[in-house]
């Protein structure tokens, strides 16, 4: 059976200022030349991802979003977990009436173009965050805030201690309905909490992924480096953790890397298990 091998992006696969290198570049090329299953499990979306992955070859379906999406390079949605209107309405009323913070919201229009859309007041973190996408089309400001009829995330951007305390208010009050990973930012000083579907995982988006590829999860390596990898780290049949992973998701490893996301560790290990003696040189 031919393996598969999925690596997370920030922090994992790309370098710290979200860059793919030449050498990581050329290695992943080359295994897809010989016919190797390579493909990536990122929270980022698929616009996100095909600015970010120009160059390489992306011929498997990716797990995108968090895990609520699989979509092929073309764009093509093969599984999407989303939040209707009423329980997205409800996670923001409750969390308003807690915190009074408005979150993110990260959807799809009618004819499937991304939407994300801020709050017309915001936070500092928000504004931290708004900055990075560089005045992208799909932001949208909303007042009245509403949630869409398909939202992919729910996101809220602030400290650790109001992260923390509206994980536990929406877990509470929504239960099994719903998904949430919390987890610092990589690039700002800012944590992340983000509600999803509830089967809007990477750990669930892995196991529809192995249906489609045809792989089984014995067959299957994952890659990753933080909080929202651990529940694809759990359903995976290899765990790879680079040097620079936070300490739990090293506990959870088959191997940890002895190099980090800016020491091509990810085609590091790949160059040496696919492409063996030949490997790729600097020049190549």
């Amino acid at each position: 059976m031919q393996p598969l091998y999925l690596t997370d992006l920030d922090m994992t696969f790309l370098h710290s200022d979200m860059t793919v290198s030449d050498f990581s570049r050329r290695v992943w090329n080359r295994a897809v030349e010989k016919g190797m299953k390579l493909s990536i499990a990122t929270a980022r979306s698929h616009t996100g991802v095909m600015k970010l992955l120009e160059g390489l070859r992306l011929e498997e379906p990716m797990i995108l979003l968090d895990g609520v999406m699989i979509a092929r390079a073309d764009g093509t949605v093969l599984h999407l977990s989303a939040i209707d209107r009423e329980l997205g309405d409800a996670i923001v009323e409750t969390a308003y009436r807690a915190s009074g913070l408005y979150p993110l919201l990260v959807g799809l229009e009618e004819d499937d173009g991304e939407r994300f859309v801020y709050p017309r007041k915001r936070t500092l973190c928000q504004e931290r965050l708004l900055a990075t996408f560089h005045n992208d089309r799909r932001l949208v400001d909303a007042d009245p805030f509403r949630a869409m009829a398909r939202n992919l995330k729910i996101v809220y951007v602030d400290d650790e201690a109001t992260t923390a305390g509206l994980e536990r208010l929406l877990k509470e009050t929504f239960g099994d309905a719903i998904e949430i990973k919390r987890s610092k930012d990589p690039y700002i000083d800012c944590w992340f909490m983000t509600v999803l579907h509830q089967e809007g995982d990477k750990a669930h988006a892995l196991m529809r992924l192995e249906e489609l590829e045809g792989v089984d999860r014995e067959h299957t390596t994952v890659f990753g480096d933080s909080h929202n990898d651990l529940g694809l780290f759990a359903a995976a049949g290899r765990k790879i953790a680079v040097a620079n992973a936070i300490d739990e998701l090293k506990e959870m490893a088959d191997i940890v890397l002895p190099r980090t996301n800016d020491e091509d560790a990810v085609a590091k290990f790949l160059e040496a298990e696919i492409l063996g003696r030949g490997g790729v040189s600097d020049s190549q």
